[in-house]
């Protein structure tokens, strides 16, 4: 030990390792350009659509039945949030693997588990609670802006409330699964090719399937809780699980990402 410095003390636990991961997080531009393009696009784009919907309405007063306001306002942050998202779950672990900095982590707390787990804590608290607010405040300006047309939905009506935080979940939900991947692939451009193949190309794959096969598969994929969650008018979408079970199936993919992804990252080498 040098002359002069205080001898070490204590052990580096799950607590220093989840202040540590807070400092990464808020530390890096990254992470503001794409908070901030999420706002944009979900809030932005959002109150776009629902200007022009309400638009539309105004000019064809016979649109309004089994039109959904809800779902319309909310579109945006549910399809384009979730992409803008699981770019940011990807780079959270991945671009420590890109620049070398998983092996300073790692010296500085060996337990892996402990690491990953704090990554996954921070990430998962910054993802939810700016899902909720974008969802909440996406919804109440599209019901501002619907106002003019007389339909506009309230958070007491039924499923409404469920629409706008069961998409504030969903979106937190696929951020955490694109952590998972970027876990097991430790790549970026791999982890959010496979994010969006999953969440966005694999739907559209099976839509163009034979009617049978559309039917059967539908349901178990993680995409499908977002549609049937925000459908707060008309019937549910056909061959869906209910609204909490479809969510289940999404909890069930982000698990199984979470759990391979913390397996990998334990047993290989940085």
């Amino acid at each position: 030990m040098a002359p002069g410095l205080p001898p070490a003390s204590g052990k580096a636990g799950f607590a220093g390792a989840v202040r540590s991961e807070w400092t990464k997080i808020r530390s890096v531009r990254s992470t503001y350009w794409t908070l901030i393009a999420l706002v944009l696009i979900s809030i932005g784009l959002g109150a776009a659509i629902s200007a022009g919907a309400a638009g539309e309405l105004i000019a064809h007063p016979g649109d309004k039945a089994g039109f959904d306001p809800t779902q319309v306002s909310l579109f945006a942050f549910f399809e384009l949030g979730q992409l803008v998202i699981a770019v940011l779950g990807a780079m959270v672990i991945t671009s420590e693997y890109s620049t070398g900095m998983i092996r300073t982590s790692l010296s500085v707390q060996p337990r892996r588990g402990t690491v990953l787990a704090a990554k996954a804590v921070v990430f998962g608290a910054v993802a939810a609670v700016v899902s909720v607010v974008v969802s909440f405040v996406a919804f109440f300006l599209g019901q501002a802006l619907f106002a003019s047309t007389g339909i506009g939905a309230t958070l007491s009506e039924p499923g409404v409330l469920r629409a706008v935080a069961g998409s504030a979940v969903v979106v937190a939900l696929v951020a955490m699964f694109s952590f998972g991947l970027g876990a097991i692939f430790r790549h970026t451009a791999a982890t959010i090719t496979t994010a969006i193949g999953i969440m966005f190309v694999l739907p559209i794959i099976v839509h163009i399937m034979p009617d049978s096969w559309q039917h059967n598969i539908i349901h178990w994929l993680p995409s499908s809780a977002g549609e049937v969650l925000t459908t707060t008018v008309g019937p549910p979408p056909p061959y869906h699980f209910s609204p909490w079970a479809q969510l289940a199936v999404t909890v069930a993919w982000v698990a199984a990402a979470l759990v391979a992804g913390t397996i990998l990252f334990r047993k290989r080498d940085a």
